[in-house]
């Protein structure tokens, strides 16, 4: 079980979509939101991009900064804001903070603050509902691979054709197994295993 400590350092997360957009309401709304619970900003992750991304710099720092803990609290205008990339991804990163015992709470949702009483609650759900997501997804695979295969399709790698004669003769000028491997582009067991059955 993750215990707390007393929040005091607490970080702002803003982000906006497009360049058309700011994180200026968010920014104002989270600030005055902080110093009412009494928080002292020590950190501001903002930056415009697609919450679909798992590319983001801000998020990517904000991240390091939880596993460094320069902030106690993380403050966000929605879940949204943190990531739209579905469940699974969420679920990791609440995982992330969680495990460096930062506490996120959302202004939009109430309900979101994993360092109040229903926190293990809440990661256990975004846990179980990834986990979810996951099998569903694999299902779908595995079903779309047998459609496929019904239909006559090859799944997965094709083993690469080995030209037996072509090894023969850079052999047989001096090439070492390696370099054959890479100009053939085969990997040098699959190789030396089919010109040794020849």
């Amino acid at each position: 079980m993750t215990t707390f400590k007393s929040p005091r350092r607490v970080a702002l997360y803003l982000r906006v979509s497009t360049r058309d957009q700011t994180t200026e309401n968010q920014e104002r709304e989270l600030r005055d939101w902080a110093e009412r619970l009494g928080f002292n900003l020590v950190r501001l992750y903002g930056e415009t991009a697609s919450g679909t991304r798992d590319d983001r710099s801000g998020l990517s720092q904000l991240l390091a900064g939880a596993h460094r803990r320069e902030f106690d609290v993380l403050l966000i205008w929605s879940l949204d804001r943190l990531s739209r990339e579905g469940i699974g991804p969420m679920a990791r990163y609440l995982g992330q903070l969680r495990a460096a015992a930062i506490r996120v709470m959302s202004y939009q949702e109430p309900w979101l603050d994993t360092g109040g009483p229903v926190g293990e609650l809440l990661s256990a759900l975004f846990a179980w509902i990834a986990q979810q997501e996951r099998q569903r997804i694999g299902e779908r695979v595995r079903a779309g691979q047998a459609r496929a295969r019904a239909k006559g399709a090859h799944i997965g790698r094709r083993p690469r054709r080995v030209e037996v004669e072509e090894v023969r003769r850079r052999r047989a000028a001096g090439e070492g197994w390696r370099r054959i491997a890479r100009a053939l582009k085969v990997p040098m067991t699959t190789l030396r295993r089919k010109a040794a059955n020849a």
